[in-house]
């Protein structure tokens, strides 16, 4: 029978609270700290959700007793507990009816049992979580236990409900962001291919290039001219990584508005400026443990990169407005289609910044120095269309993949696809639904940016298309759309 000097049972409780448990194993444990304090033939915690009290741990009850829901207006031992501030002993001879008759283990029925029944309220600041009801089925068991006892026990076991309960709220949040991040991961790679196409030179010697640099945990500055798939090279860097499971954190620092550049990136605390209501993590907490790809750093505001360049140095970042600095653990990644080199000589890049960053550089190749990966690269542009059109099969015929090979290209495969787009949607109308899409000459000499002369491919179009029609005169408006 516990005694004022029993309180020592109580410390389990308390070490619980903070220890690293699993929700389970932390609600088992309170359990067996309860049973321990009190020796019963059944205990319960029970979780106050709206009118209801909701078992989430127990010892000594039937199996299937987690299913059952106790409402208060049905239960009025239950709800003279909630009622009351302190903890409650009823009479062996109560005639209020119990909430576990049936349920008990070996006991068909306590309504015509004297037992001995304890029932303590659990709050955390005032506010009413739940209920924990301790039973024994010898009567005056727990008359000799201390009032003391029941509150501190009654305070504990409260604390330790609500610690659960926030422990598992973080850990639910913490799965789904996991979940999130992978699905993320795993949805770019879908929809990028994961993978760089081309099997020409350049193509096969940058993925030798991808794969060395990614073992390692240096920096990484890929450079090439708008269009070329800087950031998909980048992407790929960091699935080939050991960091691949976390997520890649993207920033563009050309978006970056150089007033809250550096609470972008670094964070703030709460205060720190006009409108900073709340502290707020940067990128590069968000990052920690993961990669940071810095997508256009050559944008980065000169007042920045002193901040920067301590982060590749130290790993230390500091928040607007704190003083003390953070350890973070982040790979950078940077892209840029500027000459840093350049940027550097006219002062608008910090020399010391662009050595740090480019410890290993990958260049992105134009898609005009291997000009012989385009049909692939048309290839798979077209099927991307077809997906999203739902046609059918798309073909290109001889002389359209000449004009495609011939073109300058100067958005390279950006501007590529964007083509290919164009020329598709055109040649589409021309067959039915389902049918095989051939992209002819004709289809793609108006949708290159910049046509070259009709010496060759021009004049393969307009072969192709045939005898021109004259065109009406005198048309409507209406007509002219239809037309």
């Amino acid at each position: 029978m516990a005694t004022p000097s029993d309180l020592s049972s109580l410390l389990p409780i308390a070490l619980d609270i903070t220890a690293s448990l699993s929700t389970e194993d932390r609600l088992r444990r309170l359990i067996d700290a309860v049973r321990e304090a009190l020796p019963c033939d059944a205990a319960v915690v029970l979780r106050l959700e709206g009118d209801e009290l909701v078992p989430i741990a127990w010892h000594g009850l039937v199996d299937g007793f987690g299913g059952r829901r106790f409402r208060l207006d049905q239960h009025p031992r239950l709800a003279e507990v909630c009622r009351n501030p302190e903890p409650v002993l009823f009479p062996g001879d109560c005639e209020l009816p119990d909430p576990y008759d049936g349920l008990v283990e070996g006991v068909p029925s306590l309504q015509q049992v004297v037992h001995s029944c304890l029932g303590c309220p659990l709050r955390v600041d005032g506010e009413l979580v739940g209920v924990m009801t301790v039973d024994a089925l010898e009567p005056g068991v727990f008359e000799g236990v201390s009032h003391e006892f029941l509150l501190y026990l009654g305070a504990l076991a409260g604390a330790a409900l609500r610690t659960n309960e926030l422990i598992g709220v973080l850990e639910d949040r913490a799965q789904r962001e996991g979940q999130l991040a992978a699905d993320v991961v795993r949805e770019v790679h879908e929809r990028r291919g994961g993978l760089l196409l081309g099997r020409g030179a350049s193509m096969t010697q940058l993925r030798s290039n991808i794969e060395l640099v990614a073992a390692s945990e240096f920096p990484v500055l890929v450079t090439g001219e708008t269009g070329t798939g800087k950031e998909l090279i980048v992407r790929m860097v960091h699935a080939h990584s050991s960091r691949a499971a976390r997520p890649l954190v993207y920033v563009n620092c050309a978006a970056l508005p150089e007033s809250v550049a550096e609470s972008e990136l670094f964070g703030h605390a709460k205060g720190a400026f006009t409108g900073a209501d709340s502290a707020r993590p940067g990128k590069f907490s968000v990052a920690d443990g993961a990669s940071l790809l810095l997508d256009e750093v050559g944008e980065l505001p000169l007042h920045i990169q002193p901040k920067l360049l301590r982060v590749l140095q130290e790993g230390e970042i500091q928040r607007v407005g704190e003083d003390r600095p953070l350890h973070v653990d982040v790979r950078v990644l940077a892209a840029t289609n500027r000459d840093l080199e350049a940027e550097v000589a006219a002062g608008r890049f910090r020399a010391d910044l662009l050595h740090r960053l480019d410890v290993c550089r990958l260049q992105a190749p134009a898609l005009r120095d291997h000009n012989e990966d385009i049909p692939e690269l048309a290839g798979y542009a077209a099927d991307q269309v077809r997906q999203r059109l739902g046609t059918g099969p798309i073909r290109f015929s001889a002389s359209a993949q000449t004009i495609l090979m011939q073109a300058e290209w100067p958005g390279n495969v950006r501007e590529l696809e964007n083509v290919v787009a164009r020329a598709v949607l055109q040649a589409s109308s021309r067959v039915a639904r389902g049918e095989t899409v051939m992209v002819r000459a004709a289809d793609l000499s108006g949708s290159l940016v910049q046509p070259r002369e009709e010496s060759a491919p021009q004049a393969l179009a307009k072969a192709e298309a045939g005898p021109s029609t004259p065109t009406p005169q005198a048309l409507t408006l209406r007509e002219s759309v239809d037309d």
